[in-house]
């Protein structure tokens, strides 16, 4: 019973996400990912809806900090303002580089944050999911750029990687990259 209630109280903070029933898929990442060569900035092209994320012109800035962790500074312009969120990401297990934690405050956990693939110059795949008591989890992926414009064809290959590692990418929205500040 105490889970059932449980489950009620958490529905209504996913409602702007995308959830699943069942655990979280659990997907190959990048082999031998570096960080150095992810630094910098990312635009996002397209992602799962995020309650977070309802902008447009929306980046990632990535730097590390003297005390090794990772600087997160997402931007998004969002009812005529630019608005920041500075997180922080830790690489949990040094043997698994490409599995991140990110947190956007001191009392929140480490949420996982997984690149799947990169080149580092073009193209990334980030994906994030939690579970919720194992009965089913909220996840969010990202396609990202260097550049604000990606091909199709580079879109539809990082599709194609979060299908072959069973994320569900049906509710996948295209950012809107046009308008920016630097345009």
């Amino acid at each position: 019973m105490s889970a059932l209630y449980a489950l009620l109280l958490l529905l209504p903070l996913v409602s702007a996400q995308t959830y699943h029933w069942g655990p979280c898929p659990v997907p190959k990442v990048q082999p031998g990912f570096n960080l150095q060569q992810y630094l910098g900035r990312w635009y996002e092209i397209e992602k799962l809806p995020a309650s977070f994320e309802r902008g447009k012109c929306i980046e990632a800035n990535y730097a590390v900090r003297q005390d090794g962790t990772i600087q997160v500074r997402n931007s998004q312009f969002y009812k005529e303002k630019t608005r920041v969120a500075e997180g922080t990401a830790v690489i949990p297990d040094m043997r698994e580089p490409a599995q991140l934690g990110v947190s956007f405050s001191y009392f929140t956990p480490y949420s996982p944050y997984w690149i799947l693939t990169t080149d580092y110059t073009k193209l990334a795949v980030v994906y994030s999911c939690t579970d919720i008591l194992r009965i089913f989890h909220v996840d969010y992926a990202w396609i990202l750029s260097r550049a604000r414009f990606l091909s199709q064809g580079d879109i539809e290959y990082a599709k194609m990687i979060m299908i072959e590692e069973g994320i569900d990418i049906y509710g996948m929205k295209p950012t809107i990259q046009t308008g920016c500040k630097d345009d």
